[in-house]
């Protein structure tokens, strides 16, 4: 009988919490260990249960979750963190991203993606969506431009690709889905993903949104 995935839920509205629950409490495959309403309890109830993955609000009291999300990745053996937005959080979102969040999810999630999306996530596959892939990008374009260091880390980063993934990796950058990118450059979506991993890999990204942060990086004067 295959494990069951272990959840934790974190998130200061008590119906937030308690619909989540309630979502993940009705799939035979996962398995709600837990639950934190800031993130100083977050990071004890973690301690406490070992989850596989950790559902995250951002903005809550006492410790936000952009913090607790530091800690808990800096930590040995750290659970995946799939966090919870809705997107009037912007710049915190993108540090969230930076710092090694493993997916992101709109707060009004239709209940069975969120389901998939936490099997996603502890499977070791990000979860970000074009939708969210393009809206995170909007946010990296808005802010300041890319310091020097970071500019010549990205164009050296790039260099290392072909001219393929290249042509992908600038796709990925302009908020393309796996399908667009395979309309535009007559491929078909399976080598598209092939593709797209093998840019996790080179670029040491954790998602789609991280390859289009080094594209952005490496095109600004």
């Amino acid at each position: 009988m295959t494990a069951r995935i272990r959840v934790v839920v974190v998130d200061d509205e008590p119906l937030a919490r308690s619909a989540l629950t309630m979502i993940l409490g009705g799939d035979p495959g996962l398995e709600l260990v837990g639950e934190a309403a800031d993130g100083e309890q977050a990071l004890a109830v973690v301690a406490e249960q070992s989850p596989d993955i950790v559902l995250m609000d951002l903005r809550m009291p006492v410790r936000d979750g952009l913090d607790a999300t530091r800690e808990l990745l800096s930590r040995p053996g750290p659970p995946r963190v799939l966090v919870l937005t809705t997107f009037d959080a912007d710049d915190m979102v993108l540090r969230a991203l930076r710092i090694g969040a493993h997916g992101f999810l709109l707060k009004d999630t239709p209940p069975a993606d969120i389901v998939a999306a936490v099997k996603q996530v502890a499977a070791g596959r990000p979860m970000l969506s074009p939708s969210v892939t393009a809206q995170l990008i909007s946010v990296a374009t808005a802010g300041p431009s890319a310091d020097d260091a970071a500019r010549e880390r990205a164009r050296t980063a790039l260099t290392t690709l072909t001219e393929r993934e290249r042509d992908i990796a600038e796709a990925i950058g302009r908020g393309l889905s796996n399908s667009d990118i395979a309309k535009e450059m007559h491929l078909s979506v399976a080598t598209v993903k092939s593709y797209t991993s093998r840019l996790l890999s080179k670029l040491d990204a954790e998602n789609r949104v991280q390859i289009a942060i080094v594209v952005l990086n490496a095109g600004r004067d």
